[in-house]
């Protein structure tokens, strides 16, 4: 009896821990939950979490099931550094961690990616051919393009680490550096993504509160499934460009294996019932346009 009783409460501990690692796995990511799985290595616990963040991203992240820290956050990260050598060190650093990654050599083609893709950070060195870090970062965010920026400076540069974060820089690292920081810095800033307070969306009646993942028209609350909203999300992170099928269906089913364009259609149907037909538009031949 008494040993069926410590198992009984060993249960409901573990489930309470459970909930709280669920609960600030949220609060931390500003997500809500997908999908959530107890895995076992080397005698440690940990939760594999899969949310749904700001912007419709699916987040990724590692928590430790004793201690419920937040060990490993994974996201999609652009690095736009000239120097190739430093920029596959860096990829590879990223994908180690279980980053997605995309390299710019210049920045008329950093500004173009960071323009558009829903990056989740970007790593911005400032001495770049064609268009410098800094005229790039300002250009972001005069265009309210809020995405986590680490810039990289030169060992002395301080100058253009106090130009950086007066641009809009979330954090600053002075070359050389080592990886381990990097990551660490990288890892801060996407927690510190879901906050900001200008993640607010309106399309008439239609508002995406980016923060919380909320969906609502004429003030009421929209309930949509994890994919639709990752539709509709990046149609309004580009609304007023024309997003062929192919992106689309590449971006929603970023995590799955069974890709079916044809389902879009569904998607896209179902919204339109939600939130009013005219919203989304159909450019035939080419894709969907908000």
């Amino acid at each position: 009896m008494r040993r069926h009783l410590k198992s009984l409460l060993a249960g409901l501990l573990a489930a309470v821990l459970a909930l709280s690692i669920l609960a600030r796995a949220e609060e931390i990511l500003r997500g809500r939950m997908i999908e959530a799985e107890l895995e076992r290595d080397d005698g440690r616990w940990f939760y594999e979490l899969t949310l749904l963040g700001p912007e419709g991203r699916v987040v990724e992240a590692l928590f430790d099931a004793e201690t419920a820290e937040l060990l490993e956050l994974e996201g999609e990260i652009l690095v736009v550094e000239d120097d190739a050598r430093l920029a596959h060190q860096i990829a590879q650093a990223l994908e180690a961690a279980g980053h997605a990654v995309d390299r710019a050599e210049d920045g008329e083609e950093g500004k173009f990616l960071g323009e558009t893709e829903p990056y989740d950070a970007v790593v911005l060195d400032l001495g770049l051919p064609q268009r410098d870090g800094l005229s790039i970062l300002r250009a972001w965010r005069a265009e309210g393009n809020a995405v986590p920026v680490v810039v990289l400076t030169a060992r002395d540069g301080w100058h253009e680490k106090v130009e950086g974060i007066d641009a809009g820089a979330d954090d600053y690292l002075a070359k050389p550096f080592r990886m381990e920081e990097l990551l660490a810095r990288l890892r801060a800033v996407l927690r510190r993504a879901g906050g900001r307070a200008s993640d607010l969306l309106s399309f008439g009646p239609v508002t995406l509160d980016l923060r919380s993942a909320q969906v609502t028209r004429d003030g009421v609350p929209v309930p949509l499934t994890a994919h639709e909203y990752k539709v509709l999300a990046y149609l309004a992170h580009r609304a007023g460009s024309t997003v062929s099928r192919s992106e689309l269906t590449e971006h929603v089913y970023a995590q799955d294996f069974d890709r079916d364009s044809n389902t879009l259609e569904v998607f896209v149907g179902r919204l339109r019932r939600k939130l009013g037909r005219d919203l989304i538009v159909t450019e035939r031949g080419l894709g969907y346009r908000l």
